[in-house]
Parts: C-alpha cells; sequence; structure tokens
C-alpha cells in the first residue's frame, strides 16, 4: 500500500518557506523538477508547488480534476492553446485538460491544483504586463486584481520602498508569494521567493524596506 504524501498539510499552522530551503524532486517527466510547498496526495493530489521546466521539456496531457491555477515566474510556459510569459495569471477549472510542451525558454510556475471551489467555472488568462494597477488601501500600496470568488480575493500586490501596511487579521487565512523585493513583518524577512501561509484569524503588520516588494497574495480560501 502506497502512503499518501503529505506537505505541510495542517493548515492551522503558519508556513514559510524560503528560496534557500527550496528542495528539488523530480517530477515523472524528464525536465520537470518540483518544490512542493504543500501537498496531500501522490501524482493527484490537492497541491501547492514551484515547477520548474527546462527548455523543450514536456509534460503529458492530464485533466484538471479539481482546477488549476498558476502564475509563470520566469521564461515562457506554453501548451496547445497559447504561450504564457513570465507574470501571466491563468486558472483552468475544473474538467479542463492540456498538454505542456516547453520552449528554449524553459519556464517556471507557481501552481495550485485542486482547490477550486466545485462551481467556479471562470477559465482565465491575464498578462499582467499589461494589467490594471490600482492605489491600494494605503499610501504606497498598487493592486492588481487577478481572480474574486465568494470569500476568496487573488490579486498582486506592489508595495513601494518604506511602505507601512495596517495591523490587520486574516478570516480566511492567507498565503504570499514574494516576486520581487523583501516582505517584512513582526515575525520575520522574506526575500524574493519567499512563501508564507498563515492561518485562519492570524494577524501581522507588514511593511517593505528601501527595495520595496511585489507579491502574489491570496486571502479567505483556507
Amino acid at each position: 500500500m502506497v502512503m499518501e504524501m503529505r506537505v505541510n498539510d495542517d493548515f492551522s499552522q503558519r508556513v514559510v518557506v524560503r528560496p534557500d530551503e527550496y528542495q528539488w524532486i523530480a517530477s515523472p517527466m524528464p525536465g520537470v523538477e518540483r518544490m512542493m510547498l504543500d501537498r496531500i496526495g501522490n501524482e493527484i493530489a490537492r497541491a501547492t508547488t514551484i515547477v520548474r521546466y527546462a527548455p523543450n521539456s514536456e509534460f503529458s496531457p492530464h485533466t484538471h480534476g479539481g482546477g488549476e491555477e498558476y502564475f509563470v515566474l520566469d521564461g515562457v510556459f506554453s501548451d496547445e492553446n497559447d504561450d504564457y510569459p513570465a507574470g501571466t495569471y491563468v486558472r483552468n477549472p475544473i474538467g479542463s485538460s492540456h498538454s505542456p510542451r516547453i520552449g528554449s525558454q524553459g519556464a517556471t510556475i507557481f501552481v495550485k491544483l485542486h482547490q477550486f471551489a466545485i462551481d467556479d467555472s471562470e477559465q482565465k488568462v491575464i498578462d499582467s504586463s499589461h494589467g490594471d494597477w490600482f492605489p491600494g488601501s494605503v499610501f504606497g500600496l498598487a493592486v492588481m486584481a487577478l481572480h474574486t470568488y465568494g470569500n476568496e480575493r487573488t490579486a498582486l500586490v506592489k508595495w513601494s520602498p518604506n511602505t507601512q501596511f495596517n495591523a490587520h487579521g486574516h478570516p480566511g487565512g492567507e498565503e504570499i508569494l514574494v516576486l520581487e523585493g523583501t516582505l517584512y513583518d513582526e515575525h520575520g524577512t522574506y526575500p524574493t521567493g519567499s512563501w508564507l501561509r498563515s492561518p485562519k484569524f492570524s494577524q501581522h503588520t507588514p511593511f517593505t524596506q528601501e527595495d520595496g516588494a511585489t507579491i502574489y497574495v491570496k486571502t479567505g480560501h483556507l
């Protein structure tokens, strides 16, 4: 009997993974490696993962039984539908399928699997390099909304240098991937590539210093 893989599966606990802690694990496909952030299950799993594709690699055709959401971190991710350069946000709803085929630049994506609400069926592609930024709730913040469904909110947030946010709580949890710069709060320092998952009803007071930060943030989903 094969034991179910479980990685950071206690969602009542705060988790921080910084880039110097990454451990890349080979996938079943040559040239495709994964850094598992959280996971419940084996090859078919509820999972949050950074996936690194070598140039000219591919992944076998597959169906998204629980939906797929990803953000392209670098390179160009491609499938039979289109090419998605760095900065592209994609939602493939439950029941969709594709066959990733990566070109000469390779690609790295941040991907969440089997985490869709059953009736959230919107397919979406947003190239954030052409997206609209709107002022945030404090001076020095700019926000680009990516997806909203029920209590779930997904966005990019750009922090100017030396920006201080208010102390606030997360009734439905919060998840952050630091895309650029460095984010700080009273608990620690989070350089580019850091992933944070804060449970329901957690709270913190984030800020930036001289290098500012850009983050991918999801709230209300835990």
